[in-house]
């Protein structure tokens, strides 16, 4: 009886240092991302839901500046054979996140687990960094319905529905890792890929900066470059913070082209349905860092420089992983 006792103190030894010693080195596999969960209350900037506007008048100002809004406050919307009377309500929805990362499936905005999708990227373009000054960077595309969760409106037409989902990973797109092959839905990239179109780009950054992208330039990502073309890759990086804010912003264009993403026509319309834009609004897109430094007292347009905000939310220790929450303009007809 002894000598069973022994020997079952001597397993239950063996069995908690085995333990202790796989424990951890299965903890850092798992744990190899870089990451945090995204609070929707405490991380969320909820001024940016500001303007609100009924018509083209102003219910309450934001901190950026607002776009343009249907001149009458009152609208029909067609259901069936009939029409309904509605107010036509101004205001910016928060309606996706983006996980911008260097380490192939962290997905950043959920904790920073890895989902292991295989080989990815071309070469070492994604897989680690690289002496050169360039980069490249996977996105992840999340669907985040916000005003839908908390039940903040009623009227089904003003806000995205649905649950929170991963709707785009770059890491499964071809087209993301190779210039020549995404030339496929953005063939006028050739036309902008000079120094006269990139010049103009000047002139967005300043805009933007000030909180009114140059619609008429839609090939200009403002201060952070060119929006063209649809890839990870980025040139000359400067700064990581930049580098993912342009990925960012060209991965909406790109699901704009492709049709995923849609939009809702202001001034002088009807507004009872999405529309497609194979041109992104950028004017009718901000912006707000949740990871891994969020950023809850105010947002940013397309293509503002990062440099009076920026240097606390880039660390030089960073993994080069980042998390954002894109706000949309809406407008729709409250009925």
């Amino acid at each position: 009886m002894r000598r069973l006792l022994i020997l079952g103190c001597l397993l239950a030894t063996l069995f908690t240092g085995l333990m202790s010693v796989s424990l951890p080195a299965r903890a850092a596999a798992s744990g190899a991302g870089e990451g945090r969960w995204v609070n929707p209350i405490s991380d969320v900037c909820w001024k940016c839901l500001f303007p609100m506007t009924l018509g083209n008048i102003q219910l309450a100002s934001g901190p950026q500046p607002d776009t343009t809004n249907p001149s009458m406050p009152i609208q029909m919307c067609p259901y069936g054979i009939i029409y309904r009377l509605g107010l036509a309500i101004g205001y910016w929805e928060p309606v996706a996140m983006t996980d911008v990362t260097r380490e192939p499936g962290v997905m950043v905005n959920m904790g920073g687990f890895k989902i292991d999708l295989g080989r990815t990227g071309t070469g070492t373009g994604g897989q680690s960094d690289r002496p050169e000054p360039g980069a490249f960077y996977h996105v992840h595309w999340y669907k985040y319905p916000l005003i839908y969760w908390l039940n903040i409106m009623t009227s089904m037409g003003c806000f995205q529905q649905g649950d929170m989902d991963i709707g785009y990973l770059s890491e499964v797109d071809p087209m993301w890792n190779d210039s020549s092959l995404s030339l496929i839905i953005n063939p006028e990239a050739a036309l902008f890929g000079n120094l006269i179109a990139q010049a103009a780009c000047a002139a967005d950054a300043v805009s933007s900066s000030a909180g009114y992208p140059l619609s008429p330039l839609f090939w200009c990502a403002g201060a952070q470059g060119s929006m063209y073309p649809f890839t990870g890759y980025t040139s000359n990086e400067f700064s990581p913070l930049e580098a993912s804010l342009l990925v960012t912003e060209r991965m909406d264009f790109k699901l704009h082209r492709e049709g995923l993403v849609q939009e809702t026509v202001g001034a002088d319309v009807a507004v009872c349905y999405e529309y497609p834009t194979p041109i992104l609004p950028k004017e009718r897109w901000r912006y707000q860092m949740v990871n891994m430094y969020p950023e809850t007292s105010t947002c940013h347009a397309f293509g503002a420089s990062t440099q009076l905000w920026g240097a606390t939310h880039n660390a030089p220790t960073s993994r080069k992983n980042f998390g954002y929450l894109l706000w949309r303009k809406r407008n729709c007809v409250y009925l």
